[in-house]
């Protein structure tokens, strides 16, 4: 046996050193991967990921922006590609598709979508509550969502929550959304522009208070809020409206110190959640969830609604579970 091992050895002395060195790289490197793959990250996460936020001017579309902002800090490994949508519908089906890997979405949305993929949604945290807001100029005679019939009314992108709710709150107040009106499909800024030169009558807008674009608008044009807290009961009864997503709130006074009425305003209001998928990387949703709680203050200074991201309440996702990184999560700071 010993003159065949020896003659191993000769074999091996006479090949080229590179051939040797070559092998033992591939040897190490399917070492390595096997070692990650066995649970030897670093918890540190690095690469690109995407955020669906929502239409131009709107409060996901700023919220998103300022996230950004942190997360460059919190995560540096992490580049985060914001990507503007029509809103909650259009963002749920992004994420499910894998288009996007997080998102903002209402709780009514998440609660009525049926596409491809929704058993793979999965929760972060609950941000901040969502005002249903009817804007009309301070002049008009709509003082209520029944006196919109036979006018102008933007409801809202088709794939919008907006539009979702608006459907709903129409329904409700006992007019057929497709006849009664003559709905225009556009994001808040286009509605805005139309209010303002007049072609427009009316607009819906369901976010975070106060919208900038509604502040500005303000600022150009007399404006009324209209109250639509009489619907507050009535929603639930509307086909696809049963869910305990809406509540009754109001508009505190002066939230545009420039609109009408000055006092409070009786509405309701929808929670917004952070989503992802299930297949999401753990320590990338652990480091979001982390970021989204730690830069409360900082965003909250520029988007008041995010002032209202509170630990204690953003692990109430209904409808959705949430996803394992982020459950690590609050388990790392539960007191």
């Amino acid at each position: 046996m010993a003159p065949r091992t020896s003659s191993r050895f000769r074999a091996a002395a006479d090949r080229p050193l590179w051939r040797i060195v070559t092998a033992l790289v591939l040897v190490l490197a399917g070492l390595g991967g096997w070692w990650l793959s066995a649970g030897g990250s670093t918890g540190r996460p690095s690469g690109e990921t995407r955020l669906a936020t929502g239409v131009e001017q709107g409060v996901y579309d700023r919220y998103g922006k300022l996230l950004d902002a942190h997360l460059a800090k919190a995560m540096p490994g992490v580049r985060l590609e914001l990507d503007n949508s029509e809103g909650s519908i259009d963002n749920l089906a992004r994420v499910t598709s894998g288009r996007d890997d997080f998102a903002i979405a209402t709780a009514d949305s998440v609660a009525q979508y049926t596409g491809p993929g929704r058993e793979k949604l999965r929760a972060i945290a609950r941000l901040y509550d969502d005002y249903l807001q009817l804007i009309v100029p301070a002049g008009s005679s709509v003082h209520s969502a029944a006196d919109l019939k036979g006018l102008r009314v933007g409801v809202g992108q088709s794939l919008s929550g907006v539009n979702l709710v608006t459907r709903r709150l129409l329904t409700a107040a006992g007019l057929d959304p497709d006849r009664d009106i003559t709905p225009a499909f556009l994001g808040i800024g286009d509605a805005a522009n139309r209010l303002r030169s007049g072609r427009l009558d009316a607009f819906f807008w369901s976010g975070g208070l106060p919208t900038s674009a509604l502040t500005e608008l303000s600022e150009h044009v007399r404006i009324r809020i209209v109250p639509l807290g009489d619907l507050a009961e009535a929603i639930h009864l509307v086909e696809g409206g049963g869910t305990d997503a809406y509540r009754a709130a109001t508009m505190p006074k002066g939230t545009y110190p420039k609109a009408e009425p000055q006092e409070a305003v009786a509405t309701l209001a929808v929670p917004n959640l952070l989503i992802t998928r299930a297949d999401v990387d753990d320590d990338l949703v652990q480091g979001m969830t982390r970021a989204v709680i730690d830069s409360r203050d900082q965003i909250g200074a520029q988007v008041h609604a995010a002032q209202l991201v509170d630990l204690r309440t953003a692990v109430y996702t209904d409808p959705l579970p949430l996803h394992e990184g982020a459950a690590r999560y609050y388990r790392s700071v539960k007191p």
